[in-house]
């Protein structure tokens, strides 16, 4: 395989904002699936689609990276942040992969509210990334992702304390602290980006 001397900064670029992109899209699918749930059962395999995408597009960027010489940014870190990109999908899709295995038919409240915060830090490390080509001033989006990391840690809290409450039975308690738990590493995953971003930022001012 060809070495390539020359950065390809585009297409790296392209590649990165791609994978971001479409986390946003499986953190807006999965508010759809636990918005309707069951009618909105069709949007498994969206999410699974979607998961499927992340992982085709973190092979592109390694790909790319196995066969460039020269690399507009340090070569673990862009390995990195396509790993982390990736991840949140990955939690994403257990999650949803859990509500339709453990045959849940009620999603509580908080399980929807966890969703939606998924949903915000997946739009903000998007338009991080976006801000990634050029080094443009990114700390309000990465204040934002800490935020809603600690949001999430508050609500994952609170939804397994809501179980509790609620005298639900031990099976029930089993299934919905697992998906909470999930959903709360899908933030975690966003807030791991963030962190990589946030490196990449400062080597290179």
């Amino acid at each position: 395989m060809a070495l390539r001397l020359k950065p390809q900064k585009r297409e790296f670029f392209d590649l990165f904002t791609q994978a971001s992109s479409n986390v946003v899209a499986i953190a807006g699918a999965l508010c759809d699936l636990l918005d309707s749930w069951p009618e909105s059962r069709g949007r498994l395999h969206d999410i699974r689609e979607l998961e499927h995408e992340g992982d085709r597009l973190t092979y592109e960027v390694i790909t790319l990276l196995n066969r460039t010489f020269v690399t507009p940014l340090d070569r673990d870190d862009m390995y990195t942040l396509a790993s982390v990109l990736d991840d949140v999908c990955d939690h994403v899709e257990e999650a949803a992969d859990n509500i339709d295995a453990y045959e849940v038919h009620d999603v509580p409240q908080r399980a929807r509210e966890q969703a939606a915060v998924v949903l915000r830090a997946a739009t903000r490390l998007h338009e991080a990334v976006e801000r990634l080509e050029g080094f443009k001033d990114s700390r309000r989006q990465l204040a934002a992702l800490r935020e809603l990391e600690d949001e999430g840690d508050r609500l994952v809290r609170e939804a397994v304390a809501d179980l509790f409450r609620a005298g639900a039975d031990p099976l029930t308690i089993i299934r919905w602290k697992d998906i909470h738990e999930q959903l709360e590493e899908a933030v975690d995953a966003c807030e791991n980006a963030a962190d990589v971003l946030e490196a990449i930022f400062v080597k290179n001012r």
